[in-house]
């Protein structure tokens, strides 16, 4: 029996929404899924929509594997979020066209429109450049990342962060919108930045709220508007 069947699933259904909503293309991005006691990723050189779930592969924070399915170049990036952050479920990488444009400037997306607060502060950074699947752009990675749920990797493409799948699919979407968004408005000229205080703001507002969460009914956020009675 195949163990963490429904995290394999999730991994591959994360893929082919990846080249769907737009955010990756080809084979170029890979995803991965926390499990007790390690990861599962997206193997190397492999189409999404020929995956099953044994070909995703199993590994531990020690960098070893089961199966007969290589890992992802980028496994490296996977297995050092993952073991740093306790906090995140799932790690997507992608290379979506509009942040990638940013990126191989070496240019990030600073706080033009109050939604970059939604990746965990007042900018998405950008790490510098490093060769695909080494230690050192790992470590980049993690660097542009602390504080953060979203970055992009110079002359590469974009990392996000999440608590599931989806969580990381909607934030993957809503970077890549601000990445397309920065670029039309840089063309009227530097666009208004939106100084750190009204960021924190509009950060602690969207945690009040549960920003882009499911609201439970009988738990309605303080700033969410109730049926009259």
């Amino acid at each position: 029996m195949i163990s963490h069947l429904p995290e394999r699933r999730s991994v591959i259904d994360g893929c082919l929404a990846m080249n769907r909503l737009g955010i990756n293309q080809g084979m170029s991005g890979n995803l991965s899924h926390r499990v007790e006691g390690g990861f599962l990723v997206t193997p190397t050189s492999m189409a999404y929509d020929a995956m099953t779930p044994d070909d995703i592969v199993e590994m531990g924070f020690d960098g070893t594997y089961l199966g007969n399915r290589r890992p992802s170049s980028e496994w490296r990036i996977h297995r050092d979020i993952l073991r740093a952050r306790p906090d995140v479920m799932v790690v997507l990488h992608a290379h979506p066209t509009f942040a990638t444009a940013l990126a191989v400037h070496g240019r990030g997306i600073p706080s033009f429109h109050y939604m970059v607060a939604l990746a965990g502060g007042d900018s998405v950074r950008c790490a510098p450049y490093a060769t695909f699947g080494t230690q050192e752009l790992s470590d980049h990675a993690l660097t542009a990342l602390e504080g953060r749920l979203a970055c992009l990797l110079a002359n590469h493409g974009m990392i996000v962060l999440g608590a599931s799948v989806q969580a990381a699919l909607s934030l993957g979407v809503e970077i890549e919108t601000l990445a397309r968004q920065y670029l039309y408005a840089q063309q009227l000229g530097e666009p208004r930045i939106l100084p750190p205080d009204e960021i924190a703001r509009v950060a602690e507002k969207m945690r009040r709220m549960k920003y882009g969460q499911p609201v439970d009914d009988n738990d309605a956020p303080e700033d969410t508007a109730r049926p009259r009675r």
